[in-house]
């Protein structure tokens, strides 16, 4: 069986892990031959392959990235690489010419919604999800969540000291368009004072009472940590109109610091590493099975699959409620853990 295997979208740490676990089930345990495919699936349209063996897996497990790179090609809209053709045609035939019984598909919700597309054209299709973000539907939790939280979070103890240094009010903006979990995981980790989510709404007089609080109780500065995705008033970044509003509400000095592409980059942490290996191990086994057309997800502590076509339905998945933010109250000390929501018009009662 000959498979080929592409990664698409953002890059995200533990892709090059996925690819590896992909590779070295498919070569070393069942006799595949692996194509790999660069720029996603630009390299569709191209042609650009390689061919993998064992050898071209080394040091892959912590390398950050994707070796085979990656691409905004979007096959079933205009534009791209290629826009005089028929895109998902020309697909269709390089599939058939190079001769490939399965592609792998390593994405996001993008490419999750492509690939159902051609599995819908009868191409075998696994794909495997990928983001930093954790907001794709069907998967408890992707590969790069984990690495990227842990880069947050460390970001926000370092801030730790700057704020006290100054007596200031930091505001620190975490990736997470949709969905806030990066927010919400990092800014709990780190001690933020108040944690805002695109999911929950908020009141700026709420923040501006709990860091005035604080000061009171002797505590000079605050940590405030936010979802890029949170409301504003459409002209700012997250992180300059929260520190704006804070300033203007408390008179504190307040200072805003955005991280962006730094939690995508990097070596993946221990846990994504191992996600990502038994993702990728999975994935080969379904196409060992014959079993096309499905995503693999993470279920609690074991690895399984879903329907690919019922991915792209749900959009974005996972996303962060009132309800989970009081089981993760429950889960801490809720007395002490209680305050970092405080500037969210929700009921925290539980």
């Amino acid at each position: 069986m000959r498979i080929g295997i592409l990664t698409s979208g953002g890059d995200c740490p533990g892709i090059n892990a996925t690819i590896r676990g992909v590779c070295k089930t498919a070569i070393n345990y069942y006799g595949m031959e692996v194509v790999g495919i660069h720029s996603g699936f630009q390299g569709l349209l191209t042609k650009d392959v390689e061919s993998f063996t064992d050898k071209s897996l080394s040091g892959l497990l912590n390398l950050g990235g994707t070796m085979l790179g990656t691409s905004r090609e979007k096959p079933f809209k205009k534009g791209g690489v290629i826009s005089d053709v028929d895109k998902p045609a020309l697909i269709l035939q390089n599939i058939r010419e190079m001769g490939l019984d399965c592609v792998v598909c390593i994405g996001g919700n993008g490419t999750q919604k492509t690939a159902a597309k051609f599995a819908a054209m009868g191409v075998n299709i696994v794909s495997v999800p990928k983001t930093i973000d954790n907001d794709i539907w069907g998967t408890d939790i992707s590969f790069g969540f984990d690495s990227a939280v842990s880069i947050a979070t460390d970001a926000i103890d370092r801030l730790h000291s700057t704020a006290s240094s100054h007596k200031r009010v930091m505001v620190i903006e975490v990736m997470g368009h949709k969905a806030g979990w990066i927010a919400l995981y990092s800014g709990m980790a780190g001690g933020g004072d108040v944690i805002l989510v695109p999911e929950i709404p908020y009141s700026i007089k709420n923040i501006g009472n709990t860091i005035l609080e604080r000061l009171k109780k002797g505590k000079p500065y605050s940590i405030v940590v936010v979802a890029e995705g949170i409301r504003t008033d459409g002209r700012k970044r997250a992180a300059e109109y929260i520190a704006q509003e804070i300033e203007y509400e408390t008179g504190i000095e307040t200072r805003e610091t955005v991280l962006g592409y730094i939690q995508r980059g990097g070596s993946p942490t221990p846990y994504d590493r191992n996600l990502s290996t038994r993702m990728g191990g999975h994935a080969t086994e379904l196409i060992a099975n014959g079993e096309f057309g499905r995503m693999v997800a993470l279920k609690g502590d074991t690895i399984a699959s879903i329907p690919l076509e019922e991915v792209p339905a749900q959009r974005y998945g996972t996303p962060i409620s009132v309800c989970a933010v009081r089981i993760m109250l429950a889960a801490s000390c809720f007395k002490a853990a209680r305050h970092f929501f405080s500037g969210m018009e929700i009921d925290l009662e539980i």
